[in-house]
C-alpha cells in the first residue's frame, strides 16, 4: 500500500503449544441460556497474518476481535453501529483536530503486562512505520501523531477537521491495541511469536495455533472491555480448504457453526435440513474485479502502454457485464447486483454502473463495448489475465468467473484467460503486481460510505493497483469533514461519478450474511458491525 496517504489525503481442554505449519440491521439466532460446553467453528477464510499491522482482510481480522483489545468497539447485536468505550473509559473530541481517550484503569495484557497509553500509541505508530502492503495503514491517513501525556490518556491529532469517520477507524482493523513490549516497532511480528507471547487483551486468548488448520481459544478473565464475559470458556476454529467439506461437518454435527464461505447452492440445501439453523444476517459485502492499472492490457508499464486505451478496455469490460445473470443463475439471490461502489441501502448508494454502462437500464450492451474499444483505437479482441480465489471467496467464485469469462467474449471483444490461486498466495500476489484484473471482494470496516471509497481509491490504496485521480483526492479528503449530511451524501456520489468513468474496479454484486449452526447452539449474531463474535456462543 505504498505510503499511506490514503485518509491523510481523505483526511480504514486444550495445551498451550503453538505449531505454526450502515444503518444497522440485525440478526440474533434466540434461544435460551448457554453452557461452558466446548464448541467448534469452522470457516474457509484463511489467515494472512495475526499481527494487525501485516494484514487487513476478513479472515486474519476475525481472529483480531477475539483476542485483542480496542479503544472502541460496537456490542454484539447493537443496533447503533455507533462504537462505544471498550478498552476506553470515556472518548471524544476535544477540539475539531483533537480526540482523546481515557483509558480504564487497570488494564493487563494476558502475558500480565500493563496495558497503558504507552502501548496505544505504540501500537498506531507502528502501523504507519511498518506500511505493511497487506496492513490497514491507509485507514490512519489523517492521523498527524499520537501522544501519551499520562498513563491513561491518548491524544491524537487529525490533520482534517471534525473527522466522522475516525472514531469508527478505531474499532476497525487498524485499531488493535497491542503489546509493546511483545511487537517489534518496524516489522511484522510472526504468527508463533504472537501466539507465544500471549500479547491479547481480549474476551480470548490463543492456546493453540496451527496456521490455517486449527485455532483454540481460551476466555481470559481480565478481559475488561465492553463486551463482557464470554459464554463459553474453550472455542476452537477449524480451517477448511473445501467447503464441501465444511458442510459435510456441520451437517453431521462435528462442528457447531460454519461460518464463512458456503455456496448459494449449499446455504439453499441447509435451508432444508431440519438438523441445523440458517441465521441470516444484513449485507454490506461487494464483490468486484480489480484492474491493475500498471500490468492491465494497455497498463503504465504494460506493452504498448496508453492511458486511454486502458480505460477503454475497463469500460467495455463494464458494459459486457449481466449482473442480474451472475445474482440470479450462480447465487440464486443471495447476492444481488451491484450497481455503484456504495451498495443499496446505505446512504449514497450509486447506480453509476446501470445508467452509464450497457443498455443504461442494467443490462450489458455489445454494441456500446465495441464502441468504447473503437473509439479509442483498440482492435479486438483483448487479451484479459483475469485471476480468482474459490477458498476465500467460496466455491461458487468458479461459476462466478466462469460467467464472467463467457460474458466478456461475448462479441468476440475479449479473450479471458482464467486461473485461480491459493489465498495466502492471492493475497500476496495481488498486491505485487502480479494479476492485471483480479477478483476481490469486501466487507467494511464500519458502516460509513466512506468505508467503500476511501480504502479503494485513495492514492496508495489498499489495492495497490495504482490508482490516482486528483479530483477524486481533493473530495475523498473534503468529504471527511463535512458535517452536514446531505452534503457529505452529494460529495460520496460525486467521487462515484468520476471514478465510474475511470473504472478502476468493477463492481458486481452485494450480498448477505449468513451462519450455519447446530440446533443446540445460541447466540449466533449477525450485524451491521460485520464482526462474527465468538463470545456470544454458547450450546
Amino acid at each position: 500500500m505504498g505510503i499511506k496517504t490514503g485518509r491523510a489525503l481523505a483526511a480504514l481442554a486444550l495445551t498451550a503449544s503453538v505449531a505454526v505449519t450502515g444503518c444497522a440491521e440485525t440478526k440474533t439466532q434466540s434461544g435460551g441460556s448457554g453452557s461452558t460446553a466446548a464448541l467448534t467453528t469452522g470457516t474457509t477464510d484463511k489467515v494472512t497474518s495475526l499481527d494487525p499491522a501485516g494484514s487487513y482482510d476478513n479472515g486474519s481480522f476475525f481472529v483480531m476481535n477475539q483476542v485483542y483489545g480496542f479503544l472502541l468497539d460496537t456490542a454484539p447485536g447493537a443496533t447503533d453501529m455507533t462504537p462505544k468505550p471498550d478498552l476506553a473509559e470515556s472518548a471524544s473530541f476535544t477540539s475539531p483536530t483533537t480526540y482523546t481517550v481515557k483509558l480504564k484503569k487497570g488494564l493487563k495484557f494476558v502475558n500480565g503486562h500493563d496495558l497503558t497509553s504507552s502501548d496505544v500509541k505504540f501500537s498506531f505508530d507502528r502501523q504507519l512505520k511498518i506500511n505493511d502492503p497487506n496492513g490497514p495503514a491507509s485507514l490512519l491517513g489523517n492521523l498527524v501523531k499520537v501522544d501519551a501525556p499520562d498513563p491513561t490518556t491518548v491524544v491524537f491529532t487529525l490533520k482534517q477537521a471534525n473527522d466522522q469517520v475516525f472514531p469508527m477507524i478505531l474499532s476497525g482493523p487498524a485499531g488493535p491495541v497491542v503489546d509493546e513490549e511483545v511487537f517489534p516497532a518496524d516489522k511484522v511480528l510472526a504468527d508463533a511469536d504472537i501466539a507465544k507471547a500471549h500479547p491479547f487483551s481480549g474476551q480470548y486468548d490463543i492456546t493453540t495455533y496451527t496456521l490455517n488448520q486449527l485455532i483454540a481459544y481460551k476466555a481470559w478473565d481480565g478481559y475488561q472491555g465492553a463486551m463482557g464475559k464470554a459464554k463459553t470458556s474453550v472455542i476452537q476454529t477449524k480451517y477448511y480448504a473445501d467447503a464441501n467439506n465444511m458442510k459435510l461437518d456441520i451437517e453431521q454435527g462435528t462442528i457447531d457453526v460454519a461460518n464463512r464461505s458456503l455456496g448459494a447452492t449449499d446455504i439453499d440445501s441447509l435451508k432444508k435440513n431440519d438438523k441445523v439453523a440458517v441465521t441470516e444476517g444484513p449485507g454490506g459485502e461487494i464483490r468486484y474485479i480489480s484492474f491493475n492499472l500498471n500490468t492491465m492490457p494497455f497498463g503504465a508499464k504494460a506493452p504498448q502502454a496508453d492511458a486511454k486505451k486502458a480505460q477503454a478496455v475497463r469500460q467495455a469490460a463494464a458494459s459486457l457485464i449481466d449482473r442480474e445473470a451472475l445474482s440470479t443463475n450462480v447465487y440464486k439471490g443471495t447476492y444481488t447486483p451491484l450497481y455503484g461502489y456504495v451498495p443499496s441501502g446505505m446512504a449514497a448508494a450509486g447506480q453509476q454502473f446501470k445508467t452509464m454502462y450497457g443498455d443504461g437500464n442494467g443490462k450489458p450492451s455489445v454494441e456500446k463495448a465495441k464502441k468504447a474499444l473503437a473509439d479509442a483505437g483498440v482492435t479486438a479482441p483483448v487479451s484479459l489475465n483475469l485471476q480468482y480465489n474459490p477458498d476465500h471467496y467460496g466455491q461458487s467464485s468458479g461459476d462466478e468467473y466462469a460467467a464472467v469469462k463467457t460474458q466478456l467474449e461475448n462479441g468476440g471483444l475479449f479473450k479471458v484467460t482464467l486461473q485461480s490461486t491459493e489465498w495466502v498466495q492471492y493475497s500476496k500476489d495481488r498486491s505485487s503486481d502480479v494479476y492485471p484484473a483480479y477478483q476481490m471482494g469486501w466487507f467494511p470496516d464500519y458502516s460509513d460510505p466512506d468505508n467503500y471509497v476511501t480504502p479503494f481509491f485513495v492514492k496508495n490504496n489498499m489495492l495497490n493497483n495504482h490508482y490516482d485521480n486528483a479530483e477524486v483526492q481533493k473530495l475523498l479528503a473534503e468529504q471527511v469533514g463535512i458535517t452536514d449530511k446531505a452534503a457529505r451524501e452529494a460529495a460520496i456520489l460525486k467521487i462515484q461519478d468520476l471514478v465510474s468513468a475511470d473504472v478502476s474496479t468493477l463492481p458486481l454484486l452485494q450480498g448477505k450474511q449468513f451462519a450455519i449452526s447446530g440446533k443446540s447452539v445460541k447466540g449466533v449474531t449477525l450485524d451491521a458491525s460485520f464482526k462474527f463474535r465468538l463470545g456470544t456462543l454458547t450450546k
